[in-house]
């Protein structure tokens, strides 16, 4: 039995904090970003004149370069910052890199060359106009929740002339202490109730413009890079399967198909002159039709199974594994059960295949005397689980169609992961996006 893990292409993105926790990680995220963003428009602006001043001279190249090289970590300090507001994992781009042995002078060049650093640099440059922006809106927000809501207690204190009019006056509320008390204090509520709302629409503003600068091409690579995984896992397991099922067939049906042909046409030519041996081989090629429609029943269950179409992966699971060489525990999740509980069909065939495959290799390979399939829904995660008490020692470089597992789970977005030490016991447990 043979298997190993499968990376995970990605993070789980962070769980979402409470509001208030949310609404002072916004403010600080968008008051510091003020502070960030002059810094780095200073270095940055500072760096690109010289460098472009002094291009016709040896000198500014390097510069340049340098400037490249500043822009580059002043973006990761934003990156570090973007998951805090974007609740998504950390994301950073694959910068190009200088070839081994290359020389300083081509090293020089490398940052110019690559299209992430200039982005990093047009990143740190135009931040300053949404910082200014967002820190406007923002500190005005919280300046009225505080300076509103806390108004009575510092309203005695401000000096008020004979001819000074305040603002309730001029609304025509009256000049009492009440009406001006009030009429401060609802304002103040109205921040203050707004002000998470406001908070999280300038840093999502300000996180989205960098997003969009220094993490979108990445994801969008990345994310290139998965579906191109995905298709070539999936070209691999349905290459396999048809491999296996025309060996299968070539093996099995086909041989017992010609037997038969040969058998009857022998009972052609005995039915005259011993009718019989006649008898016989007809007895016999009906035996061997018999089993030769066995042989197709048990490879059309392997391709889609009847019960799995019609009564979904439980009942599917539970004939699997009443058919098992070994006693089988099976523990699926109850909700899978009930019609509403169907899953999609990619996910069922896949979660199928996953178990029935790993159950042959139980069977052939681990030497195991008991197995558990347990098979549990999470939010939207599929996990399913095969542990058996064998030898251990799985590894997918040792083949016994493992490899065709991980190819499957990687080809709707899942992750295979195993736990196999020498001597056993031996955990399978496969992660299906639903």
């Amino acid at each position: 039995m043979g298997m190993t893990a499968v990376p995970a292409t990605a993070d789980q993105p962070p769980l979402a904090p409470s509001i208030s926790r949310q609404l002072f990680l916004d403010s600080g995220y968008v008051l510091l970003g003020l502070p960030l963003a002059v810094a780095s428009f200073v270095v940055l602006v500072v760096g690109l004149s010289v460098g472009i001043g002094l291009v016709v001279t040896v000198i500014g190249l390097p510069i340049l370069s340098g400037t490249l090289y500043v822009a580059r970590g002043l973006a990761d300090i934003e990156r570090l910052r973007l998951p805090a507001v974007l609740r998504q994992s950390r994301i950073r781009p694959q910068y190009r890199l200088p070839e081994p042995g290359a020389s300083a002078w081509r090293r020089i060049f490398v940052p110019m060359g690559d299209a992430q650093s200039w982005l990093d640099l047009a990143h740190g440059l135009l931040k300053v106009i949404v910082a200014v922006i967002t820190f406007v809106v923002t500190l005005l927000w919280w300046a009225g929740a505080v300076t509103g809501t806390l108004y009575w207690v510092y309203d005695w204190a401000l000096p008020r002339g004979p001819e000074d009019s305040d603002l309730a006056q001029l609304l025509g509320l009256g000049d009492s202490t009440i009406a001006r008390i009030g009429l401060h204090t609802a304002i103040g509520l109205f921040f203050l109730i707004t002000l998470p709302i406001v908070a999280r629409g300038c840093a999502l503003l300000q996180a989205s413009f960098g997003r969009a600068l220094l993490t979108g091409v990445a994801e969008m690579r990345n994310r290139i890079t998965v579906l191109e995984e995905q298709k070539r896992a999936a070209v691999s397991a349905e290459a396999s399967a048809l491999r296996r099922l025309e060996r299968d067939i070539h093996d099995g049906p086909q041989q017992r198909l010609v037997r038969l042909a040969m058998d009857l046409s022998r009972a052609r030519q005995q039915l005259a002159t011993d009718p019989e041996a006649a008898g016989r081989t007809l007895d016999e090629a009906v035996t061997q039709t018999r089993e030769t429609l066995a042989e197709l029943r048990a490879l059309s269950r392997g391709i889609a199974p009847p019960v799995l179409v019609d009564r979904g992966l439980p009942s599917a699971l539970a004939a699997l594994a009443g058919r098992g060489l070994i006693p089988i525990e099976l523990r699926v999740d109850p909700e899978l059960a009930s019609p509403a509980g169907r899953l999609d069909p990619a996910v069922e065939n896949t979660a199928y295949f996953v178990v029935a495959e790993a159950l042959t290799n139980v069977a052939k390979h681990s030497r195991a005397t008991e197995c558990l399939v347990t098979v549990t829904r999470h939010d939207q995660l599929l996990e399913v689980c095969i542990g058996d008490d064998g030898q251990g020692g799985a590894h997918l470089a040792k083949g016994h169609g493992l490899v065709g597992i991980a190819d499957r789970v990687r080809a709707v977005g899942g992750r295979l992961s195993v736990v196999s030490p020498v001597g056993g016991p031996t955990e399978i447990r496969a992660e299906l996006p639903l």
